[in-house]
């Protein structure tokens, strides 16, 4: 058995707020958490969209399967954070311009996520004295990544 809901129904209500909206970005606050609720994009505006990003190699002869390597979570996480700002930078776009983060965390070989060590590294980078803006975003546990010595990916969108 199937079954099919769906609207095609268009208020005017939402359509008025969203003609009366500026040309600006509107970030959606939570005050009581690191992240937003949403973010508003006007019509027009431009966008940078990275691909999923992950740490450099921190030290080529370290052995694999090391920590050494690429490092911990927290490492990892700093080091795929100043490639997204040197990627988005390329385009001429800020880390103050990110808008939405989807990251997808892998257990380390102790099979524990470090959620921890994300959240200290976006708070270096995001929602501080340097950069107060905040993100829209997604933080998704995985079983593994494609090399199973990185323990996080990061994915990035910007806009002005």
């Amino acid at each position: 058995m199937f079954a099919f809901l769906g609207s095609c129904m268009v208020t005017t209500e939402k359509k008025e707020v969203a003609e009366e909206k500026e040309e600006f970005i509107v970030r959606y606050d939570r005050p009581d958490a690191a992240i937003l609720r949403g973010v508003y994009i006007p019509k027009g505006a431009e966008y940078f969209y990275t691909s999923g990003l992950v740490a450099p190699v921190k030290d080529e002869n370290a052995s694999p399967g090391t920590y050494g390597r690429y490092g911990n979570t927290y490492e990892q996480s700093i080091g795929i954070l100043e490639r997204i700002k040197e990627t988005i930078g390329e385009g001429g776009f800020t880390l103050e311009d990110v808008v939405f983060l989807r990251v997808y965390l892998a257990p380390d070989k102790d099979g524990k996520i470090d959620w921890e060590a994300w959240f200290k590294a976006y708070g270096e980078y995001f929602n501080n004295e340097t950069n107060p803006n905040k993100v829209a975003r997604s933080t998704i546990a995985v079983h593994s990544l494609a090399n199973p010595e990185l323990l996080i990916e990061i994915e990035a969108v910007a806009a002005k």
